[in-house]
């Protein structure tokens, strides 16, 4: 484990976490989603680092990191499910062909709990650091 490479993964969670409740404060919807799956990502990263000498995965798949570390196998299916709804958060959401289809699904609404489980799955990980 190299505690400098999970405090750095962790810190840039939050930071990403803080970015995203700035995205929500402004109405940016498809940022808030965004920035929620760079929360995600970056908290699972620490998580590998915390488990795994090499560096972690240069990948945006939280399955792929989550699996290859062995975080997976601690999640419940409800953690699960909201992994899989975030994914297209990260690539879609990067070209515009793919922002107004997934523009349309993030109402005010929808964000707040977006970021509210994030925050919960982000907590819950940083729990077994």
């Amino acid at each position: 484990m190299e505690l400098d490479k999970v405090k750095y993964w962790t810190e840039i969670s939050d930071y990403d976490l803080e970015t995203a409740e700035a995205m929500y404060s402004t109405g940016r919807w498809l940022y808030v989603g965004f920035m929620c799956h760079q929360t995600l990502e970056k908290i699972f990263k620490a998580y590998w680092s915390s488990k795994k000498v090499e560096p972690a995965p240069m990948s945006h798949s939280l399955f792929n990191i989550a699996q290859s570390c062995g975080l997976n196998a601690l999640f419940s299916e409800e953690q699960k499910d909201f992994i899989s709804e975030m994914m297209p958060l990260n690539v879609e959401a990067r070209y515009p062909s793919y922002k107004e289809r997934i523009s349309e699904g993030l109402s005010k609404e929808r964000c707040r709990e977006i970021l509210d489980k994030t925050k919960e799955l982000q907590l819950w990980i940083k729990d077994r650091l």
